[in-house]
């Protein structure tokens, strides 16, 4: 289908194209936001068919489905991490598809080379640092490592899917010698030993524990957006670094969708998916959680646009699910909790 023919068919569907008949599709989500109701709602109300959903964490759902086999019921696996969407693939839970508006619609980094899965929103995992104490912040993950950050860095665990993702992506990039070095070198630059989640590790900025942290953008956002515990108004004592804006870019995850292996309703699943590709969709599914949208014509958030553009990874995310092994493998081997 031409170009054209695609955005024809997009506007047709967000406008509100004519019902479909009685039709449903069954979503397996480990994305938890009351506000994805009305994205759920409008696309039933454009196509007429109902949306059904179960949530859990990522696992959880992995299990299920396992555990239903042929029977089950999902037409979707939604989750929050490339790593977590391709370990689903390679448990034969996804299907591929070939879709012409995915294809179309989502630059092709930030998708299954398959077709079994999508990304529909990106965080970047960027660098954070206390702007009263730090002059000149690093500009790399490499940097990180850089013994002049010597008890001065928070990071969450090693087992974090995060963290395990952004390993896999040195992998990819540096090789495991080269990873195995940079996770010496941070974990001989931590200011603690790991721990809470990217929030706590903005919290040891504003509470002086470190210099300098590790998080996605979105949880700095969200303290932008509203008073945090621990954080409140000291939000604006914190700044942030895109890394690698000279070399590979910054670090890309995202949230990723496919069609289950063994969907009753194929189609309609699809559909679905395509529907997230429309602009007003893609605006409401990043941007109630500050993230960015992954197509060029919808409009990036408030808060989110004010970090500022970015060059990011282009380092097709299979990866991060290829090298999760290893990543982990390389963390053990140098004793990083």
């Amino acid at each position: 289908m031409p170009r054209p023919m695609i955005m024809t068919a997009l506007l047709a569907l967000a406008a509100g194209a004519a019902p479909a008949l009685a039709q449903e599709v069954n979503i397996y989500s480990s994305r938890h936001y009351d506000t994805d109701e009305k994205l759920y709602s409008d696309f039933t109300e454009a196509t007429g068919i109902k949306v059904n959903r179960i949530e859990g964490t990522a696992d959880e759902l992995t299990a299920r489905m396992k555990a239903e086999g042929e029977n089950s019921p999902a037409d979707i696996i939604l989750t929050v991490d490339a790593g977590r969407a391709w370990f689903a693939d390679q448990e034969d839970l996804l299907q591929d598809i070939d879709s012409e508006v995915l294809n179309e619609r989502i630059p092709d980094y930030l998708r299954s080379p398959d077709g079994a899965w999508y990304g529909f929103s990106t965080r970047a995992r960027v660098i954070f640092y206390a702007k009263d104490r730090v002059e000149t912040p690093p500009q790399t993950y490499a940097e990180l490592a850089d013994p002049k950050w010597k008890g001065k860095v928070c990071i969450r665990s090693s087992s974090n899917i995060y963290n395990l993702s952004l390993m896999a992506a040195i992998i990819a990039h540096e090789g495991e010698e080269g990873a195995k070095a940079w996770a010496e070198g941070v974990l001989a630059n931590l200011a603690r030993p790991p721990e809470g989640g990217d929030t706590d590790q903005l919290r040891g900025l504003v509470s002086g524990i470190c210099d300098v942290a590790v998080a996605n953008t979105y949880y700095f956002a969200r303290a932008q957006a509203e008073p945090v515990e621990g954080i409140g108004a000291d939000v604006e004592k914190i700044g942030w670094v895109f890394p690698n804006q000279e070399t590979t870019g910054t670090h890309l995850n995202i949230a990723a969708a496919g069609v289950a292996a063994h969907a009753p309703n194929r189609e309609e699943a699809v559909q679905f998916l395509e529907y997230l590709t429309t602009g007003s969709a893609q605006e409401f599914f990043a941007n109630q959680n500050h993230e960015f949208p992954v197509v060029p014509d919808a409009e990036v958030g408030e808060i989110a646009a004010a970090l500022g553009a970015f060059k990011p990874d282009t380092l097709n995310l299979n990866a991060l699910g290829e090298n999760q092994a290893k990543a982990q493998a390389i963390f053990n081997e140098v004793g990083f909790p």
